[in-house]
């Protein structure tokens, strides 16, 4: 007998092993196939639905404000930014601060378009401020130097936390001749940012040079680089980038609602 053995078969997979593709598959994995639609299906809530292709006003430039809105299905932005003064003294506590500047600038460009006889008048309108709190309650503003850019963010990491504040504003004509003729929702967000502190001044001094924050007040943008100087947040990210989203929504959904009731009103009246 001999010692030879016969060659083993190899264990079988954990999946079958593909079968030959006939002629008409083979076509079939030929012919391109149409590409998948991008990025996520729109939001189909209510409020949302209803201002499509209506004429919605974003109150301001920020390129940041209109991304976030484009986010939830508001991608067909009029942008009108406000031309009032933003020149309310720094003695106002940041939570007054922030909401009187938003109102005044929905109240300005509520002003500039309402009376728009090619366009007619907004459906919607929206407008924010947003500031930084030092932890000793100071406003900070944009820094104005290179120098003054450093120093601030070197106070931001050595306090350890501060506060981005943003007050929203929403308004939408009334139907009524009622005075005032709108109807205006605010409200105010606060997030706590807490910077690593143990940045380098060499790791700050490398992000001023980006100039990534020269146009921001508080000097970053943490939707940017200036992510590598934050430690942790309490609150809403995109409340830090220019605009907290959950709260503007809900602002747009009384505002409307508070329109439609002013209309209800009027119907019972008559």
């Amino acid at each position: 007998m001999s010692d030879s053995k016969a060659p083993l078969e190899p264990p079988p997979a954990y999946e079958p092993a593909p079968s030959r593709p006939t002629p008409n598959e083979k076509q079939q994995q030929l012919t391109p196939r149409s590409p998948l639609p991008r990025g996520p299906l729109p939001l189909n809530l209510p409020i949302l639905v209803s201002l499509r292709g209506k004429r919605v006003v974003l109150a301001s430039a920020s390129p940041r404000r209109k991304q976030l809105l484009g986010q939830i299905g508001l991608t067909n932005l009029e942008i009108v930014p406000s031309t009032a003064p933003e020149d309310l003294p720094k003695s106002l506590s940041p939570y007054e601060y922030v909401l009187q500047t938003a109102t005044q600038k929905a109240l300005n460009v509520y002003a500039a378009t309402v009376n728009d006889s090619t366009k007619g008048e907004p459906v919607m309108l929206i407008a924010a401020d947003t500031v930084v709190v030092a932890q000793t309650g100071a406003i900070l503003e944009k820094p104005r130097s290179e120098a003054q850019h450093i120093a601030m963010l070197k106070d931001l990491r050595d306090s350890g936390r501060h506060s981005v504040v943003t007050a929203v504003a929403v308004m939408t004509p009334l139907e009524s001749a009622k005075d005032p003729g709108y109807a205006l929702q605010t409200a105010v967000e606060e997030t706590v940012v807490c910077f690593d502190r143990e940045l380098t001044d060499d790791m700050l001094l490398a992000y001023v040079k980006t100039r990534e924050g020269a146009d921001k007040a508080g000097g970053y943008g943490i939707q940017g680089m200036g992510a590598l100087l934050v430690e942790k947040i309490d609150g809403a990210f995109e409340n830090v980038v220019g605009l907290p989203l959950r709260v503007t929504l809900r602002l747009m959904e009384k505002v409307l609602l508070e329109a439609q009731e002013e209309v209800s009103e009027e119907d019972e009246e008559d």
